[in-house]
């Protein structure tokens, strides 16, 4: 079968081998086949200035195109400070900007947020489902993922341990009926 909707993956790290990276990698293997995950790149976004919008930087313009060529999102962020990585968060703001041109508008989502603490990255989900009512995304809502303990998520190969495989995959497999139910035709 053939990918029927394609999730433009954000990665609230910019560490080349982060855990939220490798989870967004191991996220795109299990996924269905009616899926299609890639990330998109954030790090060479510059800070949103609406001054700039005359001339955006071609990094928006690549940015918003991604974001707008998909038919959902799916947000992988670690926790700073209770909330989102700063990155992610302008990200979030470029995607949605100029006013009333979002690139967000419509598309279904999800979050996973990891993080080597036991809470899992609690704060950062809430923080990114909150920007996300406002961009007119529709969230999953179940199952949540807060993956916490992320140094035990991968063996020194890189591959998944079992103990938390069946977590995500379920979780991408519920993601596949929600992008199905709420993607815009």
């Amino acid at each position: 079968m053939s990918h029927e909707y394609s999730v433009a993956v954000v990665v609230g790290s910019l560490r080349k081998d982060s855990y939220n990276r490798q989870v967004a990698r191991a996220l795109s293997e299990l996924a269905p086949s009616s899926l299609s995950l890639k990330i998109v790149e954030i790090g060479d976004l510059p800070l949103y200035n609406e001054d700039a919008e005359a001339n955006a930087p071609e990094a928006w313009k690549r940015f918003r195109d991604e974001i707008r060529g998909s038919d959902a999102v799916l947000f992988v962020t670690p926790e700073y400070n209770r909330s989102m990585p700063g990155c992610l968060k302008n990200a979030i703001d470029v995607g949605s900007r100029p006013y009333g041109e979002s690139a967000w508008g419509g598309k279904p989502a999800a979050v996973v947020s990891v993080s080597p603490g036991a809470l899992g990255g609690f704060g950062a989900n809430h923080a990114v489902r909150q920007t996300l009512v406002f961009l007119d995304m529709p969230c999953m809502q179940m199952p949540e993922a807060y993956v916490g303990g992320a140094a035990n998520l991968f063996d020194d190969a890189g591959k998944l341990n079992e103990k938390t495989r069946p977590f995500l995959q379920t979780f991408i497999d519920r993601f596949a009926g929600w992008v199905k139910l709420n993607r815009a035709v």
